[in-house]
């Protein structure tokens, strides 16, 4: 998957564009990741099975994850 920063983006539309008709683009915003640029082709195979995209990217299965949050071990100075 292809990143363009957002200042490449305002640069070079036609160059996302390209990209995001062979594949989604990913746009970041302060080195974070922060949209995706994907076809109308793309975004209407995604929206095919009739639920809407958040739900599919949703974790909705009843799935077990184990998860244990590291303990910090914070010694607070006197005053």
């Amino acid at each position: 998957m292809k990143t363009f920063t957002a200042r490449e983006l305002n640069r070079d539309v036609s160059a996302a564009k390209r990209e995001a008709s062979r594949e989604a683009a990913v746009i970041t915003d302060r080195g974070e990741p922060a949209f995706v640029l994907l076809s109308f082709e793309e975004y209407k195979r995604l929206g095919e099975s009739g639920t809407d995209l958040a739900e599919r990217l949703s974790m909705s299965d009843d799935i077990d994850i184990e998860f244990a949050p590291l303990t910090l071990d914070l010694k607070v100075p006197e005053l």
